[in-house]
């Protein structure tokens, strides 16, 4: 079955050396159901069994021309089964989400916090009873320039924030199973750090994420919604 996605999707089909990319049951090894058992002959191809007895042709097709569906659940063109999270691990919980979500917070907090402190950029300056907002923005810019790179960097690279890895979890493509593009990393990490920087963060960051403990079947947030993506247990 073809790994590709359909033509005009936008979508780069996963690297084949990705370890996470779904792949096809032919190509996982001992046990396809393609092999011949106990290491006999094949069944010779399209032309009948071993005395001769008329014997469907492989890969679809009955004996008499017609339809027949292809193996475990994949659609008649050759594409991924019906539900996307077919050769996949285990959605991860939500709860070890939000714990592994929180993790990372910090980590970034406290890089954010080094570098405004050293940059002597404030949430907030009263000069002669006057509130200077200038600096309130430029610091919510460091703040979301450096939470959306690391979550970029790092979900692009092993599809694992640290906070996920540390907890057992990795975030894949829906479609596929592989580690999102830096595209896809990008929009999920835009969705979820920009208005948590700059309007409000604990309200935001609570919609966002805690979105997953109510959405069905795929616990998504609203940024896994942005960018097609789940987080799944690697563990």
């Amino acid at each position: 079955m073809s790994s590709e996605p359909p033509p005009g999707s936008g979508e780069q089909p996963p690297p084949e050396d990705d370890p996470f990319r779904k792949r096809p049951p032919s190509d996982q090894g001992p046990g396809s159901p393609y092999d011949a058992p106990h290491g006999g002959a094949q069944p010779p191809p399209y032309g009948g069994g071993p005395y001769g007895g008329a014997q469907p042709p492989p890969y679809g097709g009955d004996p008499y021309g017609g339809a027949q569906p292809p193996p475990y659940g994949g659609d008649p063109y050759g594409g991924y089964p019906a539900d996307p999270l077919a050769g996949m691990p285990p959605l991860a919980e939500s709860g070890r989400r939000t714990l592994a979500r929180i993790i990372d917070m910090i980590l970034v907090g406290i890089v954010v916090a080094l570098l405004t402190w050293g940059l002597g950029l404030t949430y907030y300056t009263v000069a002669d009873g006057r509130l200077e907002v200038g600096r309130n923005v430029a610091r919510a810019f460091v703040t979301a320039v450096l939470y959306v790179a690391y979550d970029t960097v790092m979900i692009s690279r092993s599809g694992q924030t640290l906070g996920k890895k540390w907890l057992g979890m990795r975030v894949a493509n829906l479609e596929n199973g592989a580690t999102p593009s830096v595209q896809a990393s990008l929009s999920r990490a835009l969705v979820l750090w920009v208005p948590f920087a700059f309007c409000c963060a604990c309200l935001w960051t609570a919609v966002s994420g805690g979105w997953s403990f109510f959405d069905k079947p795929y616990k998504q947030g609203l940024h896994d919604k942005a960018a097609k993506t789940v987080v799944v247990s690697t563990g």
